[in-house]
């Protein structure tokens, strides 16, 4: 009954200045005085939190006494958990408003410890409700219902998981290991921030640049192509030293998602990892056939790129993102302009999504501008369940800025929507789900951006931006997917694996996707050490989940467009659901078969649509 309701950003790439309403305005810092009055608070209850847990054994041979038992000790655990998972999101979003600040990330350790104490003192819950047996527990249900309207799914889920349920010892010792399986991705965040010997280079003006990994994202975007490789032999030629080294981190990674797998007796890591939403095989393998298929649309867009950026030679590696087409000057969005937008563009959700956003809007629940020491990403965090989601943005006033708050608001009023129809046990919703909520936002804002465009630059630059989402989110991922499952086979069949071994995978991957053999673009070997640079594959299959949900959000976007109320009032059910059941069966409620061919095709749809757009385009004076 874990609550990690932290939902990072997406990729977030999406018009013009209007003034917001006054009642939407509130501060630009959120009000943690929600959460604990004052960090004492916050102490007290850390105080009291600890001391419960120590008390939960007590609990233990108490689960199958009879329905009051079972219903007591459950609410018990869940009641600590939810407590936990407050002081998880208090000490979190206080560390991120200055990471300088040593004690606030010495809370934030504290709290994440607890998490782990939590796993280890109910490491005996499973295995003895596997022991009650599923007919007790159906008959404790029946007596009270209760048990059965808050626990309900779990209890199902619990028996589900009966063969790979080890014995209390053993769930105890994995439990504890949680840690130390967690130090590959530790030691790959040190040595990526904080210790690899980044190149500096000189450009134009004798200026000197540390190719850091937000310089190089920045220079990589430059609109001189000789910078464009420079960036990239510099930067990809300092990860190729170290891809070994590097490469035993992942492999250690890879290592410990396959013994957590044999030990929990599944066959694969992929198995186990998909096992806890449920999701079947055949999306997997659905996902990967149809990007697939999908690749003569990639390089239909790879061709235009070359077309566009003037390139006489080969498209090169170097030449992914720099931009299609130039921001038009004076394209500015304050977070008044936003809330704005994202509300017009929003509209086809219907009024009980607008209403929930626009109550948020008047809140202090976002921290909205960059400042020093202050994380640099953007996520919602809604596992405060008797709270509110609370938001973390750096707004500069671009238009990744207003995709991005327009994603982020998705994962917030996906969180209330649940929050207000399931109990908290039930509110820990799938990542699948909640990045369908996210990035569809992203696509009505993409449409009406377009729709409303000023002029041919605007319209241009939105439909370009709008294909580079789709050609990182869904290309992008997917082999990233397929990347990942091949070092996981490698090392399940016995095979093993080095940064060298690593680097000549991807290149295969990455040459398949950019159409090397098509002459689409060249791949110059030295890029391909980029697996080395990528922290999600620390998550085991995670990256996945995007790219299915972005083909959700196609499907269920181009069905509220052309469907209005009933699509739109699936979309909204189907959030209000949260984690009541398992993303598959949500997604086929609300008219989605996430395991055929029909979601992908229609986001391969809409990239065509997209370019057939921008040629149109193209073709006027």
């Amino acid at each position: 009954m874990k609550h990690p309701h932290l939902v990072l950003a997406g990729l977030a790439l999406a018009l013009c200045t209007v003034a917001a309403p006054a009642s939407l305005a509130a501060d630009p810092l959120w009000n943690l005085g929600d959460l604990y009055a004052t960090p004492a608070a916050w102490e007290a209850s850390f105080d009291r939190t600890r001391a419960d847990l120590q008390n939960l054994g007590m609990l233990r041979g108490t689960l199958g006494t009879d329905s009051a038992s079972m219903f007591k000790a459950l609410d018990t655990i869940s009641s600590l958990n939810k407590e936990v998972a407050r002081l998880n999101v208090y000490s979190s979003l206080k560390g991120d408003e200055d990471l300088r600040v040593a004690e606030a990330q010495e809370r934030n350790q504290r709290a994440q410890a607890l998490n782990t104490q939590l796993s280890e003192q109910t490491a005996w819950v499973a295995p003895e409700l596997l022991a009650v047996g599923a007919d007790r527990i159906k008959q404790f249900e029946g007596e009270q219902p209760e048990l059965a309207r808050r626990f309900g799914f779990y209890l199902a889920n619990t028996l589900r998981y009966a063969p790979h349920t080890l014995g209390e010892e053993g769930e105890g010792v994995l439990a504890a290991a949680g840690d130390v399986l967690q130090q590959p991705g530790t030691l790959h965040s040190q040595f990526a921030n904080g210790e690899l010997p980044y190149p500096t280079i000189v450009l134009e003006k004798g200026k000197r640049v540390r190719l850091d990994q937000s310089a190089y994202e920045k220079y990589r975007q430059s609109p001189d192509r000789a910078v464009r490789k420079e960036v990239f032999d510099a930067f990809w030629g300092a990860w190729k030293k170290y891809q070994n080294t590097v490469g035993n981190m992942l492999t250690t990674q890879v290592m410990g998602d396959v013994f957590s797998a044999k030990a929990r007796r599944f066959d694969s890591a992929l198995e186990a990892a998909n096992f806890s939403s449920n999701m079947p095989p055949a999306v997997y393998r659905m996902l990967v056939e149809q990007a697939h298929a999908g690749l003569p649309v990639l390089h239909r867009y790879l061709r235009l790129r070359k077309a566009r950026l003037g390139i006489k030679d080969d498209l090169q590696y170097y030449d992914g993102y720099a931009p299609l087409f130039p921001a038009p000057k004076g394209l500015n969005f304050s977070v008044e302009d936003s809330k704005r937008i994202t509300l017009a563009a929003l509209q086809p959700l219907g009024d009980e999504y607008l209403s929930l956003m626009k109550q948020g809007f008047a809140s202090n629940w976002m921290n909205v501008y960059p400042s020093q020491g202050k994380n640099s990403g953007a996520y919602m965090n809604g596992a405060a369940y008797d709270v509110h989601p609370y938001l973390l943005l750096n707004h500069n006033g671009d238009y990744m800025s207003l995709s991005t708050f327009a994603h982020e608001w998705g994962h917030a009023v996906h969180t209330l929507l649940t929050t207000k129809a399931q109990p908290y046990e039930n509110s820990n919703y799938s990542t699948f789900v909640a990045e369908t909520a996210s990035i569809g936002n992203q696509m009505l804002l993409d449409d009406y951006m377009v729709k409303n465009a000023r002029t041919k630059a605007e319209r241009l630059y939105y439909l370009g931006n709008s294909l580079e989402t789709i050609r990182q989110i869904f290309f992008r991922q997917v082999m990233f997917a397929e990347f990942e499952l091949a070092l996981h086979q490698e090392v399940e069949q016995g095979h093993a694996l080095s940064g060298a071994r690593m680097s000549e995978m991807y290149c295969g991957l990455l040459r398949k996707y950019q159409g090397e053999a098509e002459g689409v673009m060249k791949i110059n070997p030295t890029y391909c050490t980029e697996w080395a640079y990528i922290p999600h594959f620390y998550l085991d299959f995670y990256v996945w989940q995007y790219a299915t949900s972005m083909a959700g959000a196609a499907s269920m976007t181009d069905a509220i467009l052309s469907e209005g109320q009933p699509a739109q009032q699936r979309f909204v059910n189907m959030l209000k659901e949260g984690g009541s059941d398992y993303p598959y069966e949500i997604y086929r409620r609300a008219g989605l078969d996430m395991a055929s061919p029909a979601p992908y095709q229609a986001l391969v749809s809409r990239m065509s649509r997209l370019l057939d757009q921008i040629e149109a385009l193209d073709k006027q004076p």
